[in-house]
């Protein structure tokens, strides 16, 4: 009886599968080949169109006319323009001031809606609804509210006897400032209280309770225990709130349009201004630009927090 024999590969074994069998079923690659249609919006909607500001801002280019290399000075110019440091100290005391204020109403109402109240469900959706109302029309209700003439915070003081004439709410600059930092805490309050309370229900009742039997008080088992574990995800909500802020163009737009005398010009506002109703894109991509150090340096303690879910799951690393 003769046997068969069958060639395989050199350096291949009996029943070992293929590199093609291995590359089909290993777990990166496959991971790899569902982030692919991710990652190609993300090139297409967002990578090209940052690069080619960045680009834009090299060059001269205004609207219906290509522009030319000119190097950095478009920055140069905004180096010595007095407007657009005023934006900067706009945009980071907009920034700074609102952010610590949402996170600071949003832990409270998140500790408080994490209790056992009744009409909790019902409190959440009418906790939501300044984040889930469209910014234009938000707008509109505090341009209404902040009318030189028919206010109806000027009207009620009036009425309490603690003014004797109308609050120009957005003609004046340090109350247009103060205006518009408390439009967006309304808007951006309820996105940090609803993520942070999603965050406080992981955290196991069991350990509050071991606390309480060892007698901690309310404010120690805040300060040891809900606060650690929540450091991971604040450093992820307070991120995403700080980018919100900083990049605002909506609500400052319709408010105030940058008034009065560019007391509420916002970077992003600025840029606009400069690159789409004055026409100089080179110019507006600069400033537009400029505010890409800031979002990183917001990045970066994302990530910063992040590693902090090392020590939460009990790792050294």
């Amino acid at each position: 009886m003769s046997t068969i024999q069958t060639s395989l590969p050199p350096g291949a074994a009996i029943g070992e599968p293929s590199a093609w069998t291995r590359l089909k079923t290993n777990r990166n690659v496959i991971a790899l080949w569902f982030m692919l249609p991710a990652a190609a919006f993300l090139i297409l909607f967002l990578a090209y169109p940052l690069g080619l500001g960045v680009w834009m801002s090299f060059t001269d280019e205004k609207i219906g006319r290509a522009g030319v290399f000119v190097g950095v000075e478009n920055y140069e110019w905004l180096w010595d323009d007095s407007i657009f440091w005023l934006s900067v100290f706009n945009t980071l005391l907009y920034t700074i001031v609102a952010s610590a204020i949402k996170f600071a109403i949003g832990l409270y109402l998140a500790l408080l809606l994490n209790r056992h109240m009744p009409f909790k469900a019902m409190i959440r959706a009418i906790v939501l609804i300044p984040f889930i109302v469209p910014t234009v029309l938000s707008a509109i209700a505090f341009w209404w509210i902040y009318d030189a003439q028919f206010s109806i915070i000027s009207w009620s003081l009036i009425k309490l006897g603690l003014i004797t004439q109308n609050i120009n709410f957005l003609g004046d600059t340090s109350w247009a400032r103060a205006s518009v930092i408390i439009a967006n805490i309304w808007r951006g309050v309820p996105f940090v209280a609803i993520t942070l309370l999603a965050g406080l229900q992981t955290v196991s009742p069991s350990l509050y309770e071991a606390a309480t039997l060892d007698g901690a008080t309310s404010w120690q088992r805040f300060r040891f225990i809900t606060y650690p574990l929540l450091t991971p995800i604040i450093a992820v909500v307070m991120t995403f709130s700080v980018l919100f802020t900083f990049t605002d163009f909506q609500l400052i737009w319709a408010l105030t349009r940058g008034g009065p005398v560019n007391a509420t010009h916002l970077m992003a506002t600025l840029s606009y201004q400069r690159g789409i109703i004055s026409g100089r894109l080179g110019e507006g991509a600069a400033i537009a630009t400029a505010m890409i150090p800031f979002l990183m340096a917001a990045i970066a303690i994302s990530w910063f927090g992040m590693q902090r879910r090392k020590w939460q799951q009990g790792s050294d690393q």
